[in-house]
């Protein structure tokens, strides 16, 4: 219930952008990783393929990332598009609201703990 509660700020505050939390996410790791192969935007994100492959496919409908074939037949890289890259710049104020939101509400501290916690939380899954 608490995941979906925060899920759904994060969504209504870019909502004005056309855009979903998880795929403000993707779209601010390829901001910050360049072109990246799939499988590595997969760890970037530990995020499954499939997972992944349909939080892109709106994306690059929109014109906002191209997902271009390697060098390797079977390989697929991704990337932000000029308009993307406007899209995150445009987005990251209202992320950066829905966080201050998210850290006034919780306190400075309880903030800090819970991401502590969620860090070593993938840091267990991640190791399992």
């Amino acid at each position: 219930m608490a995941t979906r509660a925060v899920t759904q700020l994060y969504d209504d505050t870019l909502k004005p952008l056309g855009l979903r939390g998880t795929q403000f996410t993707v779209l601010a790791a390829l901001m910050q990783t360049g072109l990246i192969k799939l499988t590595d935007l997969t760890n970037v994100l530990s995020m499954d393929r499939t997972t992944l492959t349909r939080n892109l496919k709106p994306l690059e409908e929109q014109g906002l990332i191209e997902i271009t074939v390697g060098e390797d037949r079977r390989e697929r890289l991704v990337s932000l598009t000029p308009q993307g890259r406007a899209v995150v710049e445009e987005a990251l104020p209202l992320w950066e609201q829905a966080q201050t939101k998210m850290v006034q509400g919780l306190g400075a501290e309880a903030a800090s703990t819970l991401l502590a916690l969620l860090a070593n939380s993938t840091q267990i899954v991640q190791g399992a």
